[in-house]
C-alpha cells in the first residue's frame, strides 16, 4: 500500500484537490463546497493519478539511471500491471467526475489528460516546451476549481502565478535529472544549453515571479490579507533563489514546493478576508 501511494503521488493528489477547492473559494468569495466543486476536486485526483503514474511508466529507465528509490516502478517494487490499472482508474474517475459538473469541465479534463500523456514521451524531449506544458497543467487546479464554481475568470490570476512558480521549479528539477534525461534522449534545457544557462533561466524566472506576485493580485483587487499571507511565500522563493545560486538544487526544489501551498492560502485569504 505504501508503494501504491508513492506511485500515484498521494500527497501531490491531496495538494491538487486542495488547489481545486481553493480555486472555488476564490471564485465564491467564501469557504463553501457546493456539489460541482466537490466533483471537480475528485476529478482532479483522478486526473492527477493518471498523469503521475503515466509519467513514472515512461520515466522508469531514467529513474533507474538516477537511482530513484522513491519510484516503485524503477526500484522494482511495483509491477507494470498495477501501474496500467492505476492509469485506467485515474482516467475513469477524472472524466466521470468532470461529467457530473458539465461539458466544459469534461473538455478541459480531456485536454489535461492529452497534455500529460504527451509530456514524457514527446514534450519533455523539446526542452522549454515541456517545462511550459507541465507548468500550465500544474497550475491548472486553481482555474479548474474556479470554473466548477461558475466564475472561471477569477481563476486566471491564481493560475498564472501557480504556473509561473512551477515553471521555475521544473527548470531546477531538470538540473537534478540530467543523467536520467540524457539516457532517455531528452533535450532538456541543461542538456541543450548547459547547467549555467539553465540556472540563469531558473533564477530569472523565479526572480521575476516576486514582483509579478505583488502586481497581478493588486490589479485583480485582492484584499490586504493576500499580502500578509504572501510575505512568507515570497520569503521561501527568495530563499530558493539563494539556494539555486549556490548550486543547492534539492534545497531550492524543496523550498519552492513549500512556497506553493503558502501562496495558494494567501490567494484565498485575499478573497475571503
Amino acid at each position: 500500500m505504501r508503494d501504491l501511494l508513492r506511485l500515484i503521488r498521494a500527497h501531490n493528489l491531496l495538494v491538487a484537490a486542495a488547489g481545486i477547492l481553493a480555486g472555488g473559494f476564490i471564485a465564491l468569495g467564501r469557504i463553501a463546497v457546493p456539489a460541482p466543486l466537490f466533483w471537480a476536486a475528485l476529478s482532479g485526483i483522478g486526473l492527477g493519478t493518471a498523469g503521475n503514474v503515466w509519467n513514472d511508466i515512461w520515466d522508469e529507465p531514467g529513474d533507474r539511471t538516477n537511482q530513484r528509490s522513491d519510484r516503485p516502478l524503477a526500484a522494482g517494487r511495483m509491477g507494470r500491471g498495477t501501474a496500467d490499472l492505476s492509469v485506467f482508474w485515474g482516467v475513469l474517475v477524472g472524466l466521470g467526475a468532470a461529467a457530473l459538473v458539465g461539458g466544459t469541465l469534461v473538455g478541459l479534463a480531456a485536454l489535461a489528460l492529452v497534455l500529460m500523456a504527451l509530456y514524457s514521451p514527446v514534450l519533455k524531449r523539446q526542452g522549454l516546451a515541456g517545462n511550459l506544458t507541465v507548468a500550465a497543467v500544474a497550475g491548472f487546479p486553481l482555474a479548474y476549481g474556479a470554473i466548477a464554481a461558475g466564475a472561471g475568470e477569477t481563476g486566471l490570476v491564481p493560475w498564472a502565478l501557480a504556473a509561473w512558480l512551477h515553471f521555475g521549479r521544473e527548470i531546477v528539477k531538470d538540473l537534478v535529472d540530467v543523467a536520467g534525461d540524457r539516457s532517455l534522449g531528452r533535450r532538456t534545457l541543461p542538456i541543450r544549453r548547459g547547467e549555467r544557462a539553465a540556472r540563469r533561466v531558473a533564477r530569472g524566472s523565479l526572480g521575476a515571479f516576486i514582483p509579478v506576485a505583488l502586481l497581478l493580485p493588486a490589479l485583480a483587487r485582492y484584499g490586504a490579507w493576500y499580502y500578509v499571507g504572501a510575505v512568507p511565500a515570497i520569503g521561501l522563493v527568495w530563499a530558493a533563489l539563494r539556494a539555486l545560486g549556490g548550486g543547492r538544487y534539492a534545497s531550492a526544489i524543496r523550498l519552492l514546493k513549500y512556497a506553493m501551498p503558502v501562496g495558494v492560502a494567501a490567494l484565498v485569504l485575499g478573497r475571503i478576508g
